[in-house]
C-alpha cells in the first residue's frame, strides 16, 4: 500500500487566480498545480503563455494534504468564463448569521407634490 509521507500542508484558495500567480503561491505552499486529466498534458504546458484563469480546484482550499501532492485545477482563457460563475460559497453560514431578521419592506406614497400621505 502506498502512502504519503510529507508533511502536511494546507491547500491554498487558487479559485478565480491567473494561473501564474496560482502555480506560484501553490509552490510556496508546498502542492502542486496539476491537470485534472491524468492522461492529459501538464496544467503549465496548457496555461504557457495563456491568460489563463483557474475556475475550479480539488481538494478544496483549506483541506490538509502531504507536502507535494497535487492540486487538481480548472482553467479557462481570459474573458472566457461564464459571466454568471460564482466562486465556492462556504459550507456553513457566518458565525453572526443567527442575529440577521428580515424585514419587510415599508412603502411610502407620495403624493403628486412629494408629500407623503
Amino acid at each position: 500500500m502506498w502512502e504519503h509521507v510529507g508533511d502536511p500542508v494546507s491547500v491554498p484558495n487558487v479559485v478565480g487566480m491567473p494561473f501564474h500567480l496560482a502555480d506560484a503561491l501553490a509552490a510556496s505552499r508546498g502542492v502542486t498545480l496539476a491537470n485534472p486529466d491524468p492522461d492529459g498534458p501538464p496544467i503549465g504546458a496548457i496555461a504557457w503563455r495563456r491568460a489563463a484563469y483557474i475556475t475550479s480546484q480539488q481538494p478544496a482550499a483549506g483541506g490538509i494534504v502531504s507536502r507535494h501532492s497535487s492540486v487538481t485545477v480548472e482553467i479557462v482563457d481570459h474573458g472566457g468564463a461564464d459571466d454568471m460563475a460564482v466562486q465556492g460559497q462556504p459550507d456553513a453560514p457566518p458565525a453572526d448569521a443567527a442575529h440577521v431578521h428580515l424585514e419587510r419592506a415599508k412603502l411610502i406614497q407620495l403624493s403628486p407634490e412629494g408629500q407623503r400621505t
